[in-house]
């Protein structure tokens, strides 16, 4: 344990003659550098999604599973009736928390973006619409129908679970497909950190055996090359989440109506988060570069 804390030490700490043996710029340092800042820059966006798809399957399963609508189809003339006939049944329904009557204004303001504004409900047989919001515990929806269907022969419910369900899990492989896209980024960093590794001490193999023959053990050559591609990721990926951060900070917020990315950006503490990226990415140049200089050096013997 000692002897692993000591070589922590020595690898943060650096040591000036070692670090001759990574070459401190060139095409492996341009390597690291450009492919920690891409993947951060990635996975700030890949951390929005599984976010903001989170979010949604909360609203869509919590919230909307407490909504439910109900349709009066019914003539003109029995409209009114029926709507008050079916208010005065939620009003004694168990597990039902309230229910109220839409009024024109609102009924005209939800076809308005198909109908236009200037929409005449009385022109059209448009059915009065009732919405019901319920107990936390839920409803009998399936009782519900049978005693509207008795009492109020024009109401139809919908409980929203034909279309809440594929939406619920729409979002939920949304949110698995952002941290699929988190580990795919990581592992893609490993791979480029790795290959920028392997070059760099394949351009370095005279240098390493020189440092073998004045006595350098390989953990004391490999610190150097784990010291230096560690720091390199560090850099790019803090780079990168910055300017990954930037950009979803300027995406359209949540109440905004300009496009489809709208909700994408990170809420409330969770931008705490990003501060993990530039931290994995340094764990993860710090285990390819290990892995990398271990196998290299012992085919360098």
């Amino acid at each position: 344990m000692n002897l692993g804390l000591s070589n922590v030490r020595a690898m943060i700490a650096g040591d000036s003659q070692a670090d001759r043996v990574v070459p401190p710029s060139g095409f492996t340092a341009r390597l690291t550098v450009f492919a920690a800042a891409a993947m951060a820059f990635l996975a700030v966006f890949a951390l929005a999604l599984s976010l903001a798809s989170g979010r949604l399957a909360a609203r869509w399963g919590d919230e909307l599973a407490r909504s439910a609508t109900i349709r009066i189809v019914a003539p003109l003339d029995q409209r009114a009736a029926q709507t008050d006939a079916a208010l005065r049944v939620l009003e004694t329904w168990r597990g039902v928390a309230s229910a109220r009557a839409l009024t024109d204004a609102e009924q005209q303001a939800l076809l308005a973006p198909w109908f236009g504004p200037e929409l005449a409900l009385d022109s059209l047989p448009v059915p009065r619409l009732i919405e019901l919001i319920s107990e936390p515990e839920g409803f009998d929806a399936a009782g519900l129908r049978l005693r509207l269907a008795a009492e109020v022969p024009g109401a139809v419910l919908d409980d929203h679970s034909r279309w809440r369900e594929p939406l619920v899990a729409a979002a939920s492989r949304l949110r698995l497909l952002g941290w699929l896209s988190t580990l795919l980024i990581a592992a893609t960093m490993a791979a480029i950190v790795t290959l920028a590794a392997n070059a760099a001490l394949s351009a370095n193999a005279q240098v390493i055996a020189v440092l073998r023959l004045v006595g350098a053990t390989d953990g004391y050559i490999a610190r150097a090359f784990i010291r230096r591609f560690t720091l390199r990721a560090l850099a790019g990926a803090t780079l990168g989440m910055l300017v990954g951060g930037a950009a979803v900070w300027l995406l359209p917020s949540a109440a905004s109506e300009a496009g489809f990315l709208t909700g994408l950006g990170i809420e409330g503490w969770r931008w705490l988060l990003l501060l993990l990226i530039p931290l994995l990415a340094a764990a993860v140049a710090f285990g390819a570069t290990g892995a990398a200089a271990r196998r290299t050096l012992k085919e360098l013997e």
